[in-house]
């Protein structure tokens, strides 16, 4: 190990994240053991027991580690004036879509992999899910509002909007997983231009 990583507390707590991080995006949470963890990161138990209480807040703090960075992306994406704000948010779905493969490219379905698995196993996790979620809608919904006011998305309400799309697409990417066809991601990014373009009436912005 980096002996930095070893004098630094901050940097110590971190690389275990990160290394918890590669692991359970991968395999899941249930299948990695707190051994293989401790091996991976090559840090003592005592080390672990010194940052986190228990795996289960261990996988908390990778989810809210995850959710901080996925958020930054986001609000970088949005707030930048290239294009117009379909232009932004089809960008936004074209990198979920580049996510979705059989390997998970760079740990960036860990919400996919993570949200049917340990929504009935861990409360403090599907709370911790459950807010950065609604945290990225909100991000949607303000870029969906940024292009009905320049005018390249249709007016409709713009929160019901984002929260059906979310859904949908995280549907559509658990599919995905289970027949493993990019076909199922294609016809889901043909529906968000759409619906973006000519919002069904349940989605139209109220007079």
């Amino acid at each position: 190990m980096n002996k930095s990583i070893k004098t630094d507390p901050q940097q110590t707590r971190q690389h275990i994240i990160d290394s918890g991080y590669s692991l359970i995006s991968s395999k899941g949470f249930s299948n990695v053991g707190l051994s293989q963890i401790l091996k991976f990161a090559d840090v003592p138990k005592g080390s672990f027991y010194h940052y986190f209480k228990s795996k289960e807040q261990f996988g908390e703090e990778i989810i809210n580690n995850y959710f901080k960075s996925y958020l930054a992306n986001i609000e970088a994406l949005f707030s930048s004036n290239e294009g117009s704000g379909l232009d932004r948010l089809m960008t936004y779905w074209l990198r979920w879509q580049s996510t979705q493969s059989d390997a998970c490219v760079d740990q960036k379905c860990l919400v996919v992999k993570l949200s049917a698995e340990v929504a009935d196993l861990s409360e403090s996790m599907r709370l911790a899910l459950d807010k950065g979620s609604s945290a990225v809608i909100a991000q949607l919904a303000k870029g969906i509002e940024a292009g009905i006011a320049d005018g390249s998305i249709a007016p409709m309400h713009a929160a019901n909007t984002a929260e059906t799309l979310y859904q949908l697409w995280l549907g559509a990417s658990l599919r995905n997983k289970l027949i493993r066809d990019p076909n199922v991601i294609e016809r889901v990014l043909l529906v968000t231009k759409a619906l973006l373009a000519h919002p069904v009436t349940a989605l139209a912005r109220p007079d």
